[in-house]
Protein backbone atom coordinates (compact mmCIF):
# COMPACT_ATOMS: atom_id res chain seq x y z
CA UNK A 1 0.00 0.00 0.00
CA UNK A 2 1.85 3.08 -1.28
CA UNK A 3 -0.76 5.71 -0.46
CA UNK A 4 -0.36 7.40 2.91
CA UNK A 5 -4.08 8.18 2.91
CA UNK A 6 -4.99 4.50 2.49
CA UNK A 7 -2.52 3.47 5.19
CA UNK A 8 -3.99 5.91 7.70
CA UNK A 9 -7.59 5.25 6.68
CA UNK A 10 -7.39 1.43 6.71
CA UNK A 11 -5.34 1.20 9.90
CA UNK A 12 -7.62 3.59 11.81
CA UNK A 13 -10.75 1.91 10.47
CA UNK A 14 -9.56 -1.59 11.35
CA UNK A 15 -8.58 -0.43 14.82
CA UNK A 16 -11.92 1.30 15.36
CA UNK A 17 -13.90 -1.69 14.07
CA UNK A 18 -11.89 -4.09 16.23
CA UNK A 19 -12.38 -1.99 19.35
CA UNK A 20 -16.08 -1.66 18.56
CA UNK A 21 -16.54 -5.40 18.15
CA UNK A 22 -14.52 -6.27 21.25
CA UNK A 23 -16.43 -3.76 23.36
CA UNK A 24 -19.77 -5.24 22.28
CA UNK A 25 -18.63 -8.81 22.74
CA UNK A 26 -17.18 -8.22 26.18
CA UNK A 27 -20.16 -6.16 27.32
CA UNK A 28 -22.64 -8.71 26.09
CA UNK A 29 -20.69 -11.69 27.48
CA UNK A 30 -20.57 -10.08 30.90
CA UNK A 31 -24.17 -8.93 30.88
CA UNK A 32 -26.34 -10.95 33.28
CA UNK A 33 -29.49 -12.39 31.69
CA UNK A 34 -32.49 -12.51 34.06
CA UNK A 35 -34.61 -14.01 31.31
CA UNK A 36 -32.29 -17.00 30.89
CA UNK A 37 -32.05 -17.56 34.63
CA UNK A 38 -35.84 -17.47 34.95
CA UNK A 39 -36.35 -19.95 32.09
CA UNK A 40 -33.75 -22.31 33.59
CA UNK A 41 -35.77 -22.30 36.81
CA UNK A 42 -38.88 -23.32 34.84
CA UNK A 43 -37.28 -26.23 32.93
CA UNK A 44 -38.51 -29.01 35.27
CA UNK A 45 -42.04 -27.61 35.34
CA UNK A 46 -42.14 -27.28 31.53
CA UNK A 47 -41.05 -30.89 31.10
CA UNK A 48 -43.43 -32.35 33.72
CA UNK A 49 -46.40 -30.36 32.36
CA UNK A 50 -45.62 -31.43 28.79
CA UNK A 51 -45.39 -35.13 29.76
CA UNK A 52 -48.64 -34.96 31.76
CA UNK A 53 -50.38 -33.19 28.85
CA UNK A 54 -49.20 -35.99 26.56
CA UNK A 55 -50.46 -38.69 28.91
CA UNK A 56 -53.82 -37.07 29.48
CA UNK A 57 -54.59 -35.55 26.08
CA UNK A 58 -52.15 -37.14 23.67
CA UNK A 59 -50.61 -35.07 20.87
CA UNK A 60 -53.56 -32.68 20.92
CA UNK A 61 -52.96 -31.99 24.60
CA UNK A 62 -49.24 -31.43 24.07
CA UNK A 63 -49.93 -29.04 21.16
CA UNK A 64 -52.31 -27.05 23.31
CA UNK A 65 -49.83 -26.84 26.17
CA UNK A 66 -46.85 -25.85 23.98
CA UNK A 67 -48.95 -23.17 22.30
CA UNK A 68 -49.87 -21.78 25.70
CA UNK A 69 -46.22 -21.65 26.76
CA UNK A 70 -45.31 -19.85 23.53
CA UNK A 71 -48.03 -17.28 24.02
CA UNK A 72 -47.03 -16.67 27.63
CA UNK A 73 -43.21 -16.84 27.47
CA UNK A 74 -42.54 -16.36 23.71
CA UNK A 75 -40.39 -19.50 23.59
CA UNK A 76 -40.68 -22.80 21.70
CA UNK A 77 -40.34 -26.12 23.54
CA UNK A 78 -39.00 -29.36 22.07
CA UNK A 79 -39.33 -32.52 24.18
CA UNK A 80 -37.07 -35.33 22.92
CA UNK A 81 -37.53 -38.89 24.15
CA UNK A 82 -34.81 -41.46 24.84
CA UNK A 83 -34.84 -42.55 21.15
CA UNK A 84 -34.08 -38.99 20.08
CA UNK A 85 -37.54 -38.27 18.63
CA UNK A 86 -39.82 -35.35 19.26
CA UNK A 87 -42.82 -36.57 21.30
CA UNK A 88 -45.07 -34.79 18.75
CA UNK A 89 -43.37 -36.51 15.83
CA UNK A 90 -42.20 -33.17 14.38
CA UNK A 91 -39.17 -33.05 12.10
CA UNK A 92 -36.35 -31.53 14.08
CA UNK A 93 -34.81 -28.31 12.63
CA UNK A 94 -31.16 -28.35 11.64
CA UNK A 95 -29.94 -26.51 14.74
CA UNK A 96 -31.78 -28.97 17.00
CA UNK A 97 -30.09 -31.94 15.35
CA UNK A 98 -26.72 -30.32 15.87
CA UNK A 99 -27.61 -29.48 19.46
CA UNK A 100 -28.60 -33.11 20.14
CA UNK A 101 -25.16 -34.19 18.89
CA UNK A 102 -23.51 -31.65 21.21
CA UNK A 103 -22.20 -29.40 18.41
CA UNK A 104 -23.84 -26.22 19.71
CA UNK A 105 -23.46 -24.39 23.01
CA UNK A 106 -26.44 -23.26 25.08
CA UNK A 107 -27.37 -19.62 25.65
CA UNK A 108 -26.02 -19.64 29.20
CA UNK A 109 -22.45 -20.31 27.92
CA UNK A 110 -20.03 -17.71 26.44
CA UNK A 111 -20.04 -18.96 22.84
CA UNK A 112 -23.71 -19.83 22.91
CA UNK A 113 -24.60 -16.17 23.31
CA UNK A 114 -23.28 -15.44 19.80
CA UNK A 115 -25.06 -18.19 17.91
CA UNK A 116 -27.97 -17.07 15.69
CA UNK A 117 -30.31 -19.52 17.45
CA UNK A 118 -30.38 -19.12 21.24
CA UNK A 119 -31.55 -22.14 23.23
CA UNK A 120 -31.43 -23.84 26.61
CA UNK A 121 -31.09 -27.58 27.21
CA UNK A 122 -32.05 -29.77 30.19
CA UNK A 123 -31.97 -33.57 30.53
CA UNK A 124 -34.16 -35.12 33.25
CA UNK A 125 -36.46 -38.02 34.06
CA UNK A 126 -40.14 -37.46 33.42
CA UNK A 127 -43.02 -38.39 35.75
CA UNK A 128 -43.42 -41.66 33.79
CA UNK A 129 -39.85 -42.71 34.74
CA UNK A 130 -38.40 -42.34 31.21
CA UNK A 131 -35.46 -39.98 30.38
CA UNK A 132 -36.28 -36.88 28.32
CA UNK A 133 -34.35 -33.91 26.97
CA UNK A 134 -35.99 -30.50 26.95
CA UNK A 135 -34.86 -27.81 24.46
CA UNK A 136 -36.11 -24.27 24.90
CA UNK A 137 -35.70 -22.10 21.76
CA UNK A 138 -35.45 -18.47 22.88
CA UNK A 139 -36.97 -15.64 20.85
CA UNK A 140 -34.44 -14.01 18.50
CA UNK A 141 -35.11 -10.33 19.16
CA UNK A 142 -33.83 -9.90 22.71
CA UNK A 143 -30.74 -12.01 22.03
CA UNK A 144 -27.60 -11.54 20.07
CA UNK A 145 -25.16 -8.65 20.55
CA UNK A 146 -25.53 -7.55 16.93
CA UNK A 147 -29.32 -7.76 16.61
CA UNK A 148 -31.45 -4.65 16.31
CA UNK A 149 -35.19 -5.20 15.97
CA UNK A 150 -34.61 -8.75 14.90
CA UNK A 151 -32.12 -7.95 12.11
CA UNK A 152 -28.86 -9.80 12.94
CA UNK A 153 -25.65 -7.93 12.18
CA UNK A 154 -27.27 -4.54 11.62
CA UNK A 155 -25.83 -3.13 14.81
CA UNK A 156 -22.33 -4.26 13.83
CA UNK A 157 -22.76 -2.89 10.31
CA UNK A 158 -23.87 0.50 11.58
CA UNK A 159 -20.93 0.63 13.97
CA UNK A 160 -18.39 -0.28 11.29
CA UNK A 161 -19.79 2.22 8.77
CA UNK A 162 -19.88 4.99 11.38
CA UNK A 163 -16.30 4.32 12.45
CA UNK A 164 -15.27 4.14 8.79
CA UNK A 165 -16.78 7.56 8.12
CA UNK A 166 -14.97 9.08 11.10
CA UNK A 167 -11.69 7.48 10.03
CA UNK A 168 -12.14 8.67 6.44
CA UNK A 169 -12.62 12.28 7.58
CA UNK A 170 -9.62 12.03 9.89
CA UNK A 171 -7.38 10.46 7.23
CA UNK A 172 -8.46 13.04 4.65
CA UNK A 173 -7.79 15.84 7.12
CA UNK A 174 -4.28 14.55 7.81
CA UNK A 175 -3.27 13.83 4.21
CA UNK A 176 -4.96 16.61 2.22
CA UNK A 177 -2.08 19.09 2.84
CA UNK A 178 0.42 16.47 1.67
CA UNK A 179 -1.67 15.83 -1.47
CA UNK A 180 -1.75 19.55 -2.25
CA UNK A 181 1.96 19.79 -1.53
CA UNK A 182 2.71 16.98 -3.97
CA UNK A 183 0.53 18.51 -6.69
CA UNK A 184 2.22 21.90 -6.26
CA UNK A 185 5.67 20.29 -6.39
CA UNK A 186 4.76 18.51 -9.64
CA UNK A 187 3.56 21.77 -11.18
CA UNK A 188 6.76 23.53 -10.18
CA UNK A 189 8.83 20.68 -11.60
CA UNK A 190 7.00 21.13 -14.92
CA UNK A 191 7.87 24.84 -14.95
CA UNK A 192 4.86 26.46 -13.30
CA UNK A 193 6.54 28.56 -10.60
CA UNK A 194 3.22 30.12 -9.57
CA UNK A 195 1.98 26.85 -8.04
CA UNK A 196 1.22 26.99 -4.31
CA UNK A 197 0.04 24.34 -1.86
CA UNK A 198 -1.64 26.48 0.78
CA UNK A 199 -5.31 27.43 0.99
CA UNK A 200 -5.92 31.17 1.47
CA UNK A 201 -7.51 31.86 4.85
CA UNK A 202 -6.63 28.47 6.32
CA UNK A 203 -6.32 28.47 10.13
CA UNK A 204 -4.57 25.14 10.57
CA UNK A 205 -1.54 25.38 12.84
CA UNK A 206 -0.27 21.80 12.98
CA UNK A 207 3.02 20.44 11.60
CA UNK A 208 1.72 19.70 8.10
CA UNK A 209 0.22 23.18 7.83
CA UNK A 210 3.57 24.68 8.82
CA UNK A 211 5.26 22.52 6.17
CA UNK A 212 2.84 23.81 3.52
CA UNK A 213 3.50 27.40 4.55
CA UNK A 214 7.27 26.86 4.41
CA UNK A 215 6.89 25.32 0.97
CA UNK A 216 4.92 28.33 -0.26
CA UNK A 217 7.56 30.69 1.14
CA UNK A 218 10.23 28.70 -0.68
CA UNK A 219 8.16 28.80 -3.88
CA UNK A 220 7.77 32.58 -3.58
CA UNK A 221 11.50 33.00 -3.15
CA UNK A 222 12.25 30.66 -6.04
CA UNK A 223 9.79 32.41 -8.34
CA UNK A 224 11.33 35.78 -7.51
CA UNK A 225 14.88 34.53 -8.08
CA UNK A 226 14.05 32.85 -11.40
CA UNK A 227 12.03 35.86 -12.50
CA UNK A 228 14.92 38.17 -11.66
CA UNK A 229 17.31 35.90 -13.55
CA UNK A 230 15.08 35.88 -16.64
CA UNK A 231 14.66 39.64 -16.49
CA UNK A 232 18.43 40.06 -16.16
CA UNK A 233 19.06 37.86 -19.21
CA UNK A 234 16.40 39.73 -21.15
CA UNK A 235 17.83 43.15 -20.20
CA UNK A 236 21.42 42.15 -20.91
CA UNK A 237 20.47 40.66 -24.27
CA UNK A 238 18.61 43.80 -25.30
CA UNK A 239 21.40 46.08 -24.08
CA UNK A 240 24.05 44.11 -25.98
CA UNK A 241 22.24 44.53 -29.28
CA UNK A 242 22.95 48.26 -29.50
CA UNK A 243 26.76 48.03 -29.16
CA UNK A 244 26.73 45.05 -31.52
CA UNK A 245 24.92 47.11 -34.15
CA UNK A 246 27.45 49.93 -33.74
CA UNK A 247 30.26 47.39 -33.93
CA UNK A 248 28.95 46.11 -37.27
CA UNK A 249 28.88 49.67 -38.64
CA UNK A 250 32.40 50.30 -37.40
CA UNK A 251 33.51 47.03 -38.95
CA UNK A 252 32.23 48.05 -42.39
CA UNK A 253 33.97 51.42 -42.09
CA UNK A 254 37.18 49.67 -41.10
CA UNK A 255 36.93 47.45 -44.19
CA UNK A 256 36.61 50.50 -46.42
CA UNK A 257 39.53 52.35 -44.88
CA UNK A 258 41.99 49.49 -44.30
CA UNK A 259 44.13 47.58 -46.68
CA UNK A 260 44.17 43.92 -47.68
CA UNK A 261 46.47 43.04 -44.78
CA UNK A 262 43.69 43.76 -42.27
CA UNK A 263 41.03 41.65 -43.98
CA UNK A 264 41.95 38.48 -42.06
CA UNK A 265 41.54 40.17 -38.69
CA UNK A 266 38.38 41.95 -39.82
CA UNK A 267 36.87 38.67 -41.04
CA UNK A 268 37.62 37.14 -37.65
CA UNK A 269 35.88 40.06 -35.93
CA UNK A 270 32.88 39.65 -38.22
CA UNK A 271 32.57 35.92 -37.44
CA UNK A 272 32.75 36.50 -33.70
CA UNK A 273 30.26 39.35 -33.98
CA UNK A 274 27.84 37.13 -35.89
CA UNK A 275 28.28 34.37 -33.35
CA UNK A 276 27.62 36.78 -30.48
CA UNK A 277 24.54 38.14 -32.25
CA UNK A 278 23.21 34.60 -32.74
CA UNK A 279 23.83 33.80 -29.08
CA UNK A 280 21.89 36.89 -28.00
CA UNK A 281 19.03 35.99 -30.30
CA UNK A 282 18.87 32.47 -28.89
CA UNK A 283 19.05 33.81 -25.34
CA UNK A 284 16.05 36.02 -26.01
CA UNK A 285 14.19 33.08 -27.51
CA UNK A 286 14.99 30.88 -24.52
CA UNK A 287 13.92 33.56 -22.03
CA UNK A 288 10.66 34.00 -23.91
CA UNK A 289 10.00 30.27 -23.89
CA UNK A 290 10.93 29.89 -20.22
CA UNK A 291 8.39 32.58 -19.43
CA UNK A 292 5.64 30.39 -20.89
CA UNK A 293 5.06 32.42 -24.05
CA UNK A 294 1.40 33.15 -23.33
CA UNK A 295 1.06 34.82 -26.74
CA UNK A 296 1.72 31.54 -28.55
CA UNK A 297 -0.74 31.16 -31.42
CA UNK A 298 -1.35 27.57 -32.47
CA UNK A 299 -2.46 26.49 -35.90
CA UNK A 300 -2.44 23.23 -37.80
CA UNK A 301 1.09 22.27 -38.79
CA UNK A 302 1.81 19.62 -41.44
CA UNK A 303 4.95 17.94 -40.19
CA UNK A 304 5.91 16.35 -43.51
CA UNK A 305 6.12 19.71 -45.25
CA UNK A 306 7.91 21.24 -42.28
CA UNK A 307 10.54 18.48 -42.13
CA UNK A 308 11.19 18.60 -45.89
CA UNK A 309 11.73 22.35 -45.69
CA UNK A 310 14.16 21.93 -42.78
CA UNK A 311 16.02 19.15 -44.59
CA UNK A 312 16.46 21.26 -47.73
CA UNK A 313 17.89 24.15 -45.71
CA UNK A 314 20.15 21.81 -43.75
CA UNK A 315 21.57 20.32 -46.95
CA UNK A 316 23.65 23.43 -47.62
CA UNK A 317 25.30 23.21 -44.20
CA UNK A 318 25.79 19.45 -44.61
CA UNK A 319 27.64 19.88 -47.93
CA UNK A 320 30.53 21.58 -46.11
CA UNK A 321 31.23 18.23 -44.37
CA UNK A 322 30.34 16.02 -47.36
CA UNK A 323 27.28 14.80 -45.50
CA UNK A 324 23.77 14.10 -46.67
CA UNK A 325 20.33 14.55 -45.12
CA UNK A 326 17.82 11.76 -45.72
CA UNK A 327 14.10 12.04 -44.92
CA UNK A 328 11.82 9.05 -44.30
CA UNK A 329 8.24 10.31 -44.24
CA UNK A 330 5.70 8.36 -46.24
CA UNK A 331 2.71 9.91 -44.46
CA UNK A 332 1.82 13.42 -43.37
CA UNK A 333 0.77 14.06 -39.77
CA UNK A 334 -0.93 17.18 -38.44
CA UNK A 335 -0.23 18.71 -35.04
CA UNK A 336 -1.53 21.83 -33.36
CA UNK A 337 1.16 24.38 -32.62
CA UNK A 338 3.31 27.30 -33.64
CA UNK A 339 4.95 26.67 -37.04
CA UNK A 340 7.92 28.91 -36.26
CA UNK A 341 8.61 27.30 -32.87
CA UNK A 342 8.27 23.76 -34.20
CA UNK A 343 10.50 24.67 -37.15
CA UNK A 344 13.14 26.01 -34.75
CA UNK A 345 12.84 22.98 -32.44
CA UNK A 346 13.37 20.40 -35.19
CA UNK A 347 15.94 22.49 -37.06
CA UNK A 348 18.11 22.82 -33.94
CA UNK A 349 18.23 19.03 -33.59
CA UNK A 350 19.05 18.53 -37.29
CA UNK A 351 21.80 21.16 -37.26
CA UNK A 352 23.23 19.65 -34.10
CA UNK A 353 23.33 16.24 -35.80
CA UNK A 354 25.07 17.69 -38.86
CA UNK A 355 27.73 19.31 -36.66
CA UNK A 356 28.70 16.12 -34.87
CA UNK A 357 28.10 13.32 -37.38
CA UNK A 358 31.17 11.83 -39.04
CA UNK A 359 32.20 13.41 -42.33
CA UNK A 360 30.73 11.69 -45.35
CA UNK A 361 27.86 10.09 -43.39
CA UNK A 362 24.10 10.60 -43.51
CA UNK A 363 21.79 12.34 -41.06
CA UNK A 364 18.37 10.67 -41.15
CA UNK A 365 15.08 12.33 -40.26
CA UNK A 366 12.20 9.92 -39.78
CA UNK A 367 8.54 10.83 -39.30
CA UNK A 368 6.00 8.30 -38.00
CA UNK A 369 3.04 8.02 -35.62
CA UNK A 370 2.51 5.82 -32.58
CA UNK A 371 -0.34 5.03 -30.22
CA UNK A 372 0.62 5.42 -26.57
CA UNK A 373 -0.90 5.82 -23.13
CA UNK A 374 -1.34 9.55 -23.81
CA UNK A 375 -3.04 9.03 -27.20
CA UNK A 376 -1.82 9.32 -30.77
CA UNK A 377 1.56 11.01 -31.17
CA UNK A 378 3.71 12.10 -34.06
CA UNK A 379 7.31 10.93 -33.61
CA UNK A 380 10.23 12.74 -35.25
CA UNK A 381 13.58 10.92 -34.99
CA UNK A 382 16.87 12.54 -36.02
CA UNK A 383 19.78 10.11 -36.19
CA UNK A 384 23.47 10.82 -36.79
CA UNK A 385 26.63 8.71 -37.04
CA UNK A 386 28.77 10.70 -34.64
CA UNK A 387 30.64 9.65 -31.51
CA UNK A 388 27.51 9.63 -29.38
CA UNK A 389 27.16 11.05 -25.86
CA UNK A 390 28.28 9.65 -22.49
CA UNK A 391 25.36 7.91 -20.81
CA UNK A 392 25.37 10.22 -17.78
CA UNK A 393 25.20 13.28 -20.04
CA UNK A 394 22.11 12.33 -22.06
CA UNK A 395 19.68 14.08 -19.71
CA UNK A 396 21.87 17.19 -19.57
CA UNK A 397 21.92 17.79 -23.32
CA UNK A 398 18.78 19.91 -23.09
CA UNK A 399 20.09 22.23 -20.36
CA UNK A 400 21.09 25.78 -21.38
CA UNK A 401 24.82 26.27 -22.11
CA UNK A 402 25.61 22.60 -21.51
CA UNK A 403 28.34 21.24 -23.77
CA UNK A 404 30.11 17.93 -23.39
CA UNK A 405 33.36 19.23 -24.81
CA UNK A 406 34.05 22.98 -24.69
CA UNK A 407 36.82 22.70 -27.25
CA UNK A 408 34.56 20.84 -29.70
CA UNK A 409 31.78 23.33 -29.01
CA UNK A 410 34.04 26.23 -29.95
CA UNK A 411 35.23 24.39 -33.06
CA UNK A 412 31.68 23.66 -34.29
CA UNK A 413 30.26 26.99 -33.22
CA UNK A 414 27.82 25.57 -30.70
CA UNK A 415 26.92 27.56 -27.61
CA UNK A 416 24.68 25.01 -25.87
CA UNK A 417 21.36 26.76 -26.43
CA UNK A 418 19.86 24.99 -29.46
CA UNK A 419 18.72 21.82 -27.72
CA UNK A 420 17.54 23.82 -24.70
CA UNK A 421 15.28 25.83 -27.01
CA UNK A 422 14.08 22.57 -28.57
CA UNK A 423 13.16 21.07 -25.20
CA UNK A 424 11.24 24.15 -24.09
CA UNK A 425 9.44 24.59 -27.42
CA UNK A 426 8.36 20.94 -27.46
CA UNK A 427 7.18 21.21 -23.84
CA UNK A 428 4.99 24.19 -24.76
CA UNK A 429 3.31 21.90 -27.31
CA UNK A 430 2.63 19.24 -24.62
CA UNK A 431 5.27 16.99 -26.15
CA UNK A 432 8.51 15.40 -25.01
CA UNK A 433 12.08 15.06 -26.27
CA UNK A 434 14.81 12.59 -25.38
CA UNK A 435 18.21 11.46 -26.65
CA UNK A 436 19.52 7.89 -26.82
CA UNK A 437 22.80 6.41 -28.01
CA UNK A 438 22.63 4.01 -30.94
CA UNK A 439 24.19 0.54 -30.41
CA UNK A 440 26.06 0.87 -33.70
CA UNK A 441 27.29 4.36 -32.84
CA UNK A 442 25.80 7.82 -33.05
CA UNK A 443 22.91 9.58 -31.38
CA UNK A 444 19.15 9.57 -31.93
CA UNK A 445 17.05 12.51 -30.72
CA UNK A 446 13.33 11.73 -30.57
CA UNK A 447 10.62 14.40 -30.48
CA UNK A 448 7.06 13.37 -29.63
CA UNK A 449 4.11 15.68 -30.31
CA UNK A 450 0.40 14.94 -29.76
CA UNK A 451 -1.57 14.74 -32.99
CA UNK A 452 -4.25 17.38 -33.47
CA UNK A 453 -7.62 16.24 -32.11
CA UNK A 454 -9.99 15.30 -34.87
CA UNK A 455 -7.26 15.43 -37.49
CA UNK A 456 -6.92 12.63 -39.99
CA UNK A 457 -3.76 11.03 -41.26
CA UNK A 458 -3.16 12.38 -44.74
CA UNK A 459 -1.29 9.99 -47.10
CA UNK A 460 1.56 11.48 -49.07
CA UNK A 461 0.96 12.22 -52.74
CA UNK A 462 3.98 10.20 -53.85
CA UNK A 463 4.89 7.81 -51.03
CA UNK A 464 7.58 6.07 -53.07
CA UNK A 465 9.46 9.33 -53.54
CA UNK A 466 9.07 10.55 -49.96
CA UNK A 467 9.86 7.26 -48.22
CA UNK A 468 13.57 7.59 -48.93
CA UNK A 469 14.38 11.08 -50.15
CA UNK A 470 18.00 12.17 -50.10
CA UNK A 471 17.89 15.94 -50.02
CA UNK A 472 21.57 16.17 -50.71
CA UNK A 473 21.17 14.73 -54.22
Amino acid sequence: MKSLFLKIFVSYWMAQALFFMLAILVAYAMRPSREIAYLQAQEARFLNDAIQANQSGGEQGVWKYLRGVHDSYHVRLFVIDEQGHDILGRKSPEWLERAQRGHLSTADSFWGKFHPVQFLRAAMTGPDGHPYTLFIELPPEPHGPFAIHGIPGLGLLIGIISSGLVCYILARYLTSPITRLRAAAQKMASGDLTARAGIPGSRRRDETAELVRDFDLMADRLENLVGAQRQLLRDISHELRSPLARLNVALELARQRSGADAYTALDRIERETSRLNEMIQRLLTLVRLEGGDDSLEKTEVHLQDLIQEIAKDATFEAQNRQCQVEVEASTDYVVKGSPSLLHSAIENVVRNAIRYTEEGTTVRIRLQAEEGAEGSQAVVQVTDSGPGVPQDALDKLFLPFYRIDDARGRQTGGVGLGLAITARAVSLHSGSVRAVNRPEGGLTVEIRLPLASGSQVVPAENPAEVLSMRTGN
